[in-house]
Order: structure tokens, then sequence, then C-alpha cells
């Protein structure tokens, strides 16, 4: 036998061999759903396949969706570039360089009708991937549900919205978090009389992987941060029975197959627990409801064609963790943007999991393995640890604020990049198994001229709105941000006038600063 020690992402050791383990007393769809939320799971119905596309303009992003649909893709998905993300209009001088890159440009109303011209927001659920302006692109996807007629009661969708994990991971904040909070709970407010079937925020351990973490850690700090989105809600008074059953979460599969595994049952079965400390009493409350995306962070430049096997990997993984929506990344996106036939490998690659592997066939496949409930006990308790430390500095707030959680991150990372580079980790295709080249030349370009394009649309739409309108509904919301009242209200007005995005955001930036 050798001495070598075998060991998770986590650093939870794994024994050569298993042969008991604590028994699971719960069927699927009951408290604490660590098997499972629904009672059939998949052979009731599938997950929802999920492709996350956006780049350059609304027209070009259309194309994309409409192609997407056409493929069998069940629900869009929206990336916005970095302006809008950061509440820049497309010729503010912060913008240069950046419009229409890492996603799609949206500077008012008019973008977002042209981004979903010819699809029927009842007809489809969408998610948007946007957290310091969620409100704003939630105000313009209602104005536009309501131009074409929809029963706001039934549209469907998430937006991220969730801002805590920007200030640890990611950083596409624009005001402290205190207001930062205070706009989230009045969206879950707003949406619970207004958008009853809106997922108002999706709490994402997603970006804490990306950022270099541990399993284990991902599950921690995301779980964290929803409990401090929980308390913040009771604060402002809302009834956890309902706000609760809005909450979704969004996680990253990432290579370690059995971990990221174990990883989503004790997450559900953790979740279920933390809201029923909270006083939930609705089961719907208690249910973790979740979104996954494979690891970017795992694809690589190198043998890009790899990048195949790995989705396909993670999917399955997450589909054996009982995910409720995927998304699988395209082979090239450590070149570039995917391209449509990368986006289509990624999408077939969900389909063949669901109609040809069998694995949906029955409700929990892996149930009873010795070996994932043992693993799932060991990274439920690790992730406690966890949790029981950031509770004691007061919550997650305070955790960031003080730097705990970002220090957490940092040092994982570093450690990880480490043992890639004395290949002590083998990443297939870098640092084994290399080749001097690699055979991919058709990368998706995003043009400079975008910027151009879209300050001309600026230009004429300003010149075509009603100005004394939109600066009224502008002054009103300065107002509104002055008090305790919902805000909400007040930027859907200014967005149904056309006010564009950065004015909006300048308009709150100017009355709680930037952080």
């Amino acid at each position: 036998m050798s001495n070598k020690k075998f060991t998770t992402t986590s650093g939870i050791e794994i024994k050569g061999l298993y042969t008991s383990a604590k028994p699971l007393t719960e069927s699927p769809g009951e408290f604490p759903f660590t098997r499972g939320i629904q009672k059939d799971m998949y052979r009731g119905r599938l997950w929802t396949m999920r492709q996350y596309a956006g780049f350059s303009t609304a027209e070009e992003s259309n194309k994309r969706y409409h192609y997407l649909l056409a493929q069998g893709t069940m629900g869009l998905s929206v990336a916005f570039d970095l302006p809008t993300q950061i509440g820049y209009d497309s010729d503010h001088d912060m913008a240069e360089g950046e419009v229409g890159k890492v996603g799609v440009a949206i500077d008012s109303l008019k973008d977002i009708e042209i981004l979903f011209d010819g699809i029927e927001l009842k007809k489809i659920t969408t998610s948007m991937t946007i957290n310091a302006t969620a409100s704003i692109l939630l105000a313009m996807y209602i104005a536009l549900a309501k131009k074409q007629g929809a029963d706001l009661k039934e549209i469907s969708g998430t937006i991220q919205n969730d801002i805590l994990k920007e200030y640890a991971a990611r950083g596409t904040y624009i005001y402290p978090p205190k207001p930062s909070m205070r706009i989230i709970t009045d969206i879950f407010e707003y949406c619970s009389k207004e958008v009853p079937k809106w997922n108002t925020i999706s709490i994402s351990g997603y970006h804490i992987r990306e950022a270099g973490s541990t399993a284990v850690q991902e599950l921690a700090f995301t779980l964290s941060n929803g409990k401090a989105y929980l308390n913040a809600a009771l604060e402002k008074g809302l009834d956890i029975n309902v706000f609760a059953k809005r909450l979704s979460f969004f996680f990253n599969c990432h290579n370690n197959f059995f971990e990221e595994i174990a990883k989503f049952r004790a997450a559900r079965r953790m979740w279920a627990h933390i809201t029923k400390s909270l006083g939930a009493t609705d089961e719907k409350a208690m249910m973790l409801r979740f979104h996954t995306q494979t690891g970017g962070s795992t694809l690589t430049a190198q043998q890009p064609l790899n990048n195949v096997v790995r989705v396909a990997n993670q999917a399955m993984a997450a589909v054996l963790g009982g995910t409720q929506s995927l998304h699988t990344n395209g082979y090239d996106e450590a070149l570039s943007l995917p391209t449509e036939a990368a986006a289509k490998i990624a999408l077939r690659t969900q389909q063949v999991i669901a109609f040809e592997s069998g694995v949906t066939d029955t409700v929990d496949p892996l149930a009873g393995s010795y070996f994932v409930e043992t693993l799932t006990d060991e990274i439920e308790a690790a992730a406690q640890a966890y949790i029981e430390k950031i509770d004691a500095m007061g919550g997650s707030v305070n955790a960031i604020e003080n730097g705990y959680i970002q220090q957490e991150i940092a040092s994982s990372a570093y450690q990880y990049q480490k043992e890639v580079e004395s290949a002590e980790r083998v990443i297939v295709g870098v640092n084994k198994f290399t080749q001097e080249t690699e055979g991919i030349t058709d990368v998706l370009n995003i043009d400079e001229s975008i910027r151009t394009i879209q300050t001309e649309k600026l230009k004429k739409l300003k010149a075509e709105r009603n100005n004394a309108a939109v600066n009224l509904a502008l002054t009103r919301l300065s107002s509104a941000a002055k008090t305790n009242e919902n805000l909400m209200p007040y930027i859907l007005t200014a967005v149904e006038e056309y006010a564009t995005l950065g004015e909006i955001a300048d308009c709150m930036r100017n009355v709680f600063g930037e952080y």
C-alpha cells in the first residue's frame, strides 16, 4: 500500500474503501431535502437547460437567443457587459474598451426591447446575471412584459441580485453594503406583491469558487450570504414563508465528481435547517432550489477540445446532485466568448445526459452510496464550522467588511495554483500530456465599433424622448432614496420614460455614494 494521502479539493481525506454510512431516513421531496426537492425529480420534469449568452449589441444577442431557442434551449440566460453591470452608459468615459465585450450592452429600455424582439416573455423564463444594477434591469424587463401585454403575476425568471459576493469575490458593486442591501430587500418586497413568480435573488457560490475557493468554502460562504439576506428581509418585516420561496441559489460544478455531488446534497440539507431555525414553517420556504454552471476556471486554453469532456463530467455531477437548472460552458471559453458551434455542443451535452444516459430514470441514483453519504456528512460538518465562525463575527456583511472571506478565498486560490505549478495536481494538457499546437482558430471577436453604435443610439434616444418627464422621474427617485420608501416603483417609472441605466444609477450614486 502506498502512503500517498488522497483528499478532495477541500482537503477532506478520502479513504480507500467505505463499508458503511449513516442511513438516510427521509424520502426525496421531504425535509431536509438531502435527496432532492421533488418526490419524482427528473422523472416528472427535467432541469431547465439554459445557455448563458449575450455579447456585443442587443441586435446580435437577439440573433443568438433565437438560435439557441431553435436548438432546444428551455430558458434564456443573459450576460451583460461590464459598463451595464456597474451602472455606466456606453458613452461614459469609464465604458471605453468594455462595451459589448463580456456581455450585451444595455443602455435603456430601447435595448431591452431589441434584445427580446420576437420573444414572448410570458412563454420563457429568463435569468439575468446582474447585481449592482439588478433593480434597473428587472424594471426594464417588467416594463417590456407590460408592453407585450403579459400578466406580471405569471412572468418568471431570476435576477442574480447577490451583492455580497461582489464585495467578496467579483467586484462589480457600486454602492456601499448597507444601501445595497436596502435595494435588494426593496426588490424582495416589491416582487412578492407585483411579480410573485420571479426569483428575486440567486445567491451565488459560483463566483466564490471561480475566485479560487474550495467546495466547502463555496458552500459555507454562499449559505452565510443567504442567511444575511434572510435576516435583512426579516428586519424589514417581510414574511419568511413568502419571500424565502423566491430565493434561489447558483453553484459552480467543478472537476472532483463525487465532492461536487456531495456538496449539492449537503447544501439542501443545511439550507433547510437554516430557514427552519429562522422561523420558516412552510416546506417550500425551506427548499434550496439551484442553478448550476460548469466551472469556467477549469477550462483550459491549451487543447481546448478536452474541455468538452470536462464539461460533460461536471454536468453529469450537477444532474446527479439534483440541480433545477443547468448551463454548460463552451469548450472555447478560455479563448473567447463561445462561438455558435461551441454553444451548440454545450447544449447537446445536456441533451445527451437527459435522454441517453439513463441517470434521470430513478430519483436519487447515488442514495445509499457509502462514499457519497459519508462525504456529504463531512462536507456539511466542515461548512458548518465556517458558518459558525462567520456568525460569531456578526454575519456575512461584517465578515466581508473586515476582509475575512476574501482572505480565505485568496489563500485557497494560492494553494491550488501552487499544486498546479508543482504538478502535484494534474491538469491534462497543461502540466501533463502537453503538446505544441492546439488547432483552434475559430474564436469570436467583438468589434470596437460597438461603442460608436451604442453612443449613436443614446444620442437619438435623448433627442426623441420626453426629457421633462425623464427629469421629473429622476428627481422623484432621488427624493425616495433619501427616505425609507420602496425604490422599485420609482425606478420602473424612470425606465418607462426611457431614462438611461447610467442616469438612474447616478441618481442613487448621488444619494448613497460609492464603495
